[in-house]
């Protein structure tokens, strides 16, 4: 499994909305400029993350876009299978696997499946917040 420059870009625009969270929108441009990731691509992604409830936008010389929940109700794993899609190692242990035809006899599925397990075991238990406060204690600033 490789996490896409689309997947690691939205979880660092995620988690920098939830470190600069105020109550007011925090505009795409600062995140671009904080993030050093082109505001073209980060467009794209937030669209992505709009449409899934994610975050909300205003409009306006003073709008931008501001986290729908708390930070501790995002997981990494929502995060990245809405921007990823499925991440199992493999199609056969997978959510769209539709069952293997070899599955009986297949050795190698165990190892999928402990692979499959322990990525979501890290990803579905580490938050947004967690990572603000990673952030936070790190003292790297507005870089994530």
């Amino acid at each position: 499994m490789k996490i896409s420059t689309r997947g690691r870009y939205a979880l660092r625009l995620m988690l920098d909305l939830a470190v600069h969270s105020t109550g007011e929108p925090v505009s795409l441009k600062d995140i671009a400029r904080r993030q050093q990731i082109s505001e073209k691509y980060l467009e794209q992604i937030i669209s992505m993350l709009n449409k899934a409830g994610f975050v909300g936008s205003i409009r306006g010389a003073q709008g931008g876009y501001l986290l729908k929940k708390e930070p501790s109700e995002y997981t990494v794993g929502e995060i990245l299978r809405l921007t990823e899609g499925d991440l199992a190692p493999v199609d056969c242990v997978g959510k769209e696997s539709g069952g293997c035809g070899r599955k009986q006899e297949c050795v190698t599925i165990r190892v999928w499946e402990q692979i499959n397990q322990a990525v979501n075991q890290v990803i579905d238990n580490i938050t947004l917040a967690d990572m603000a406060e990673w952030q936070r204690e790190s003292g790297c600033g507005d870089f994530v």
